[in-house]
């Protein structure tokens, strides 16, 4: 299914009458993602990559570690000529995961972030400090081409405008994964999830860019993939650099326009 799709619109400006034209519109529809047939999250997002966002989902809410914990994977069929919008996950060993720790399923927008996490105290008792001196260190060069280098990539979003763009990359600045999505957060798991489909286990080496805000579920997100730097292209939130400075990642804010600010951790 296409990422964008064109609708008509009427144009305005104060230079000219009302035209009429063609627009092109990111495309949005829902997924549910089922554990062994148990739904556990419902989200808005832009079809394709669907298995990486279900494993990305299912890696940094604690599910999976690797990919290995994945028996099958089963997309349901398509209807109506539309995307297949169910993936029920089999677990290879279903008694080791406790479902009921999930608890913001049931309902997860394409914008929304921690919705349903019990405390801050509780996420981070299960995401472990990543090791001073393993995080990537790239040089302030290398970070500040970057996000000319993600919109140059983001073909969906240069159609519509209407996309949030994720990318992994390494210290010389090289890009691993990149993908699109209306939901900035569904982004992020899906290059996570390429991480583990890849069945790459070293990865904080290595570095998270988005398009957008940081938020603290984006950090999160990071650490629970133990990925060691994070940078954006807008601001983080407080919560976003109070988790970086207690897990060991790098934070980078306003990464653009020739800038950046380092939030939590070091770059030398």
């Amino acid at each position: 299914m296409p990422q964008s799709q064109s609708t008509p619109v009427t144009r305005h400006s104060s230079s000219a009458p009302p035209v009429t034209a063609d627009d092109a519109v990111a495309v949005e529809e829902p997924l549910e993602i089922r554990v062994e047939g148990r739904s556990v999250a419902l989200t808005m997002r832009t079809p394709g990559h669907d298995e990486e966002l279900a494993m990305g989902f299912l890696c940094t809410e604690g599910v999976l570690t690797s990919i290995d914990d994945v028996l099958d994977l089963d997309v349901c069929s398509a209807t109506d000529g539309g995307p297949g919008n169910i993936i029920d996950v089999k677990l290879r060993d279903a008694s080791a995961v406790d479902l009921d720790q999930l608890s913001r399923h049931v309902f997860t927008s394409s914008s929304c972030g921690l919705c349903g996490k019990a405390t801050i105290d509780a996420v981070r008792a299960h995401c472990p400090r990543i090791n001073v001196g393993r995080a990537l260190r790239p040089t302030p060069a290398t970070l500040l081409a970057l996000p000319a280098r993600l919109h140059a990539a983001q073909a969906t979003f240069q159609a519509t405008g209407g996309l949030h763009g994720a990318a992994l990359f390494t210290a010389a600045g090289e890009f691993i994964a990149v993908r699109e999505d209306v939901g900035r957060h569904n982004a992020v798991d899906k290059v996570i999830g390429r991480l583990l489909i890849d069945r790459r286990a070293e990865r904080d080496d290595l570095g998270l860019l988005v398009s957008g805000r940081i938020a603290f579920e984006i950090v999160q997100k990071a650490l629970t993939a133990r990925i060691g730097l994070i940078a954006g292209i807008s601001a983080p939130t407080s919560l976003a650099v109070d988790l970086a400075r207690t897990s060991g990642q790098t934070l980078v804010g306003f990464l653009r326009d020739d800038r950046f600010n380092v939030y939590a951790g070091q770059l030398t």
